[in-house]
């Protein structure tokens, strides 16, 4: 008998229909993927564009979308802000100014930057525009050349500065300038701590000109001790804004704004100290304005004085408090005259050398600085002053008439 080969039908069968089921499985997946695709690639966007797929309400997110060839989005967002129509508002109003002096050397007569600082357009006048900037941007200048927001330099002069509040104004032409470059006042004695603020101006140099930078107002009626002569002693206290926005070397004369735009401080100190962070200072406008007019109309401020040469009486010794000016020993403040200028206002009076002032006008006066402070804040050139003062131990009452410190 011979072996006999044979073969199963129905395995067959079943092995051809996996086979089969197999091969359908794998088209309808291709298929699926596929439509998959074309699902994605383009009707998606275009159910996206006809707001098939809807999230809710939009509008307060300024959003504009742009369909491109292959259907990738576009996103712009208006960044429109107070602080952005603060500046658009203020910042044409805001100039360079290059202080240009003479070569240092003996034969030399080339003029060169000694200097850059900001200034604010605040008045158009007729045919001269005017700019508030501070006195030590301007002062030592041979030549002074104003660059506008759009680039354009002018020439420019000096109208008129006072180092005891670090003011000054130039004037230029003013066919350069646009009624909307000149700049608003604001009220700086509105001014709250934590207030938004925003310094504008030239830091390090024009090639920075126009930055912008935001702070808080950190403090209001701020005082810092000023060294006029720069003779180690102090001389003034400069009534100042504190910020932190920041204020770099250049930015001195420039804008401090508001929200609104309006001008509320001329940008003038920054405290470079290491162990000191985030301190800008500014002149509050409240306080510039006046000096401003009065450098724009007369050139100089006219301030009142007394024709004296004091010293304060904590300076002196002991000794000569007590046996030489014979002051009582509760009296451990006051300025002592030094010397009386002959034919002015003290000398009308009757101060003479020795006598110890103590009041004014019923104000206590303990320095120099409060001395000074009360006759260039509170009096005016031709005001009468009641002085009170110890003389040989003696408290004494005269009334002076205060003349102009230029013509004594």
């Amino acid at each position: 008998m011979s072996d006999v080969g044979y073969y199963d039908g129905d395995e067959f069968s079943r092995e051809n229909t996996k086979k089969s089921h197999k091969g359908g499985y794998f088209i309808a997946s291709l298929v699926g993927l596929i439509l998959g695709a074309f699902i994605v690639v383009v009707a998606l966007p275009r159910l996206v564009d006809t707001n098939v797929f809807s999230y809710g309400d939009k509008t307060e997110e300024k959003e504009t979308v742009s369909e491109t060839k292959n259907y990738t989005t576009g996103v712009s967002v208006d960044v429109t802000s107070g602080v952005t129509e603060a500046v658009e508002k203020a910042g044409d109003s805001v100039v360079g100014i290059s202080n240009i002096q003479a070569g240092g050397g003996f034969w030399s007569t080339d003029s060169q930057e000694a200097g850059t600082g900001s200034g604010v357009i605040y008045k158009k006048d007729g045919d001269v525009a005017y700019i508030a900037t501070n006195y030590h941007v301007i002062e030592g200048a041979d030549q002074l050349e104003v660059t506008l927001a759009d680039g354009t330099k002018v020439p420019a002069t000096v109208r008129g500065g006072d180092q005891w509040t670090d003011l000054a104004v130039l004037e230029i032409e003013a066919k350069s300038i646009k009624d909307e470059a000149v700049a608003e006042f604001g009220d700086s004695s509105a001014l709250k701590a934590g207030e938004p603020v925003i310094a504008i101006g030239n830091p390090l140099g024009l090639q920075f000109s126009g930055s912008v930078t935001q702070g808080i107002v950190s403090g209001v009626e701020r005082t810092i001790p000023v060294d006029i002569d720069q003779n180690g002693t102090i001389d003034w206290h400069a009534e100042v804004l504190q910020t932190d926005a920041a204020i770099n070397p250049g930015n001195s004369g420039g804008a401090l704004i508001n929200i609104s735009g309006q001008l509320v401080g001329i940008n003038s100190m920054k405290i470079a100290q290491s162990a000191v962070e985030g301190i800008g200072l500014a002149i509050p406008i409240n306080y510039a304005q006046p000096i401003i007019e009065d450098l724009e109309k007369h050139g100089e401020i006219r301030r009142p004085s007394m024709g004296v040469r004091l010293q304060n009486v904590n300076e002196v010794s002991a000794y000569h408090q007590s046996e030489t000016l014979k002051l009582p020993e509760d009296v451990k403040d006051g300025v002592l005259i030094e010397n009386v200028v002959p034919n002015s206002p003290a000398a009308l009076a009757g101060l003479k050398e020795l006598d110890v002032i103590v009041e004014l006008d019923g104000e206590k006066i303990t320095d120099i600085i409060e001395l000074r402070q009360y006759l260039y804040n509170e009096k005016n050139v031709g005001d009468s002053m009641e002085v009170k003062f110890y003389r040989d131990g003696k408290l004494q009452t005269i009334t002076m008439n205060l003349a102009d410190a230029s013509t004594i």
